[in-house]
């Protein structure tokens, strides 16, 4: 007995067998070229190659002419000699410079506690049945959408005027001093504000993580007689892990750059008690110390590239989870 095959499950066969063997492109459609490669609508390069041309002309092109410079005694203009390694061995030896390595490490890693303890928290208690959950949110979100030198501008005056005035009405010695005076607080004022400004986008990683948590999970762990504590430390961290390391590594990523808040709190002081590695190599270009920063900036891109790398094989090493 013979089947017939009409024209239509003929073409849905040889679609599904050109699929098979990897000669669909989706996004060229189905034309292919004499050697069965698929063609390139042209429209793609008249989006690809202004965009390549600006990238060159404004980020590699500089990146490459600075790290050329770094290996010289360039001040910024005028003539220079190469002078090898010296820059970057200096850089190793700088007590200024290692200090805001210190500095910039050691924030990073208390507002990246801070930020990702109170978000999570924040983001358990938006996602549980409470009244006005969307307005809370909206409200949460809100210093996301500031920028961050007005907020500093902001806190620096409260630091600076309320508090201290607060503090002496009510008769509190401690506070009745702006601690972006104090060498050894000035840090704190700087972890509060840049706390402040990244909790929201953390919030939004960390709801997501945990609207994507099926119910099944928490019913069964009601079944079993779990509470609320054992619910949250069995069942919800374990299930945002992976959302809770990318938070870590891109928050820890993005504090290392911090600056224009320590430029709108303390601009680096008292002293340099508060001086970042961004700060420091910022000021360095505008000291006549532009090699000698190129160095350092060079050393600092090669840790933000390693950062990146691991975020990178972190995020699918989740993915493929």
């Amino acid at each position: 007995m013979t089947t017939s095959i009409t024209p239509a499950a003929a073409a849905a066969g040889s679609l599904v067998d050109e699929a098979e063997h990897g000669q669909v492109d989706h996004l060229a459609g189905s034309a292919h070229d004499k050697r069965g490669r698929p063609r390139v609508d042209p429209v793609y390069y008249w989006f690809l190659i202004p965009t390549l041309v600006l990238f060159t002309l404004a980020i590699t092109v500089p990146a490459v002419l600075g790290i050329f410079y770094s290996f010289t005694n360039f001040i910024g203009f005028g003539e220079w000699q190469f002078i090898g390694l010296t820059n970057y061995i200096a850089v190793f030896t700088d007590p200024a410079i290692l200090a805001s390595y210190g500095f910039t490490f050691g924030f990073a890693i208390v507002t990246v506690l801070l930020v990702n303890v109170i978000a999570f928290l924040l983001a358990v208690g938006l996602t549980s049945r409470i009244r006005l959950k969307t307005p809370l949110r909206a409200v949460f979100v809100i210093p996301m959408v500031i920028s961050g030198i007005v907020i500093a501008y902001v806190f620096n005056f409260l630091f600076s005027n309320s508090l201290p005035a607060f503090g002496a009405a009510a008769g509190i010695p401690w506070l009745s001093e702006s601690i972006l005076a104090n060498p050894d607080l000035a840090w704190v004022s700087i972890v509060i504000v840049t706390a402040w400004q990244s909790i929201p986008a953390t919030l939004l990683i960390y709801i997501a993580g945990l609207l994507s948590i099926p119910g099944e999970v928490y019913e069964a762990a009601d079944i079993d007689g779990a509470g609320a504590a054992r619910r949250l430390w069995s069942v919800t961290l374990p299930l945002v892990a992976g959302y809770v390391v990318i938070n870590i590594i891109i928050g820890f990523k993005n504090y290392l750059n911090v600056y224009e808040v320590i430029v709108g709190l303390t601009n680096g002081g008292p002293g340099t008690a508060t001086r970042s590695i961004a700060m420091t190599i910022f000021t360095g270009f505008t000291g006549g110390d532009y090699a000698y920063q190129m160095a350092n900036a060079t050393i600092f891109f090669i840790i933000a590239v390693a950062i990146s790398v691991l975020q990178l094989r972190i995020s699918r090493g989740r993915a493929a989870i």
